[in-house]
């Protein structure tokens, strides 16, 4: 696990970061991480990565019908 990042966040309480207590303690983690800018770049899913989601996850196996039978 990696270090808490305090100087990013009293940064972004300066920087136009407002929310309420009740609303900071609601997030996430990662509604936080977002918030500061960590972790944005995090490249979309291309097809390489469906196709290997599809191969593990199936929706259905050959000759499966769709009523399940």
């Amino acid at each position: 696990m990696s270090g808490f990042d305090w100087s990013a966040l009293m940064r972004a309480g300066m920087t136009g970061l407002r929310l309420t207590p009740d609303q900071f303690w609601r997030l996430t983690p990662a509604e936080l991480r977002l918030m500061l800018g960590q972790g944005a770049g995090m490249p979309s899913m291309n097809r390489a990565g469906l196709n290997a989601l599809l191969a593990a996850y199936p929706d259905k196996t050959q000759g499966e019908r769709d009523d399940g039978s």
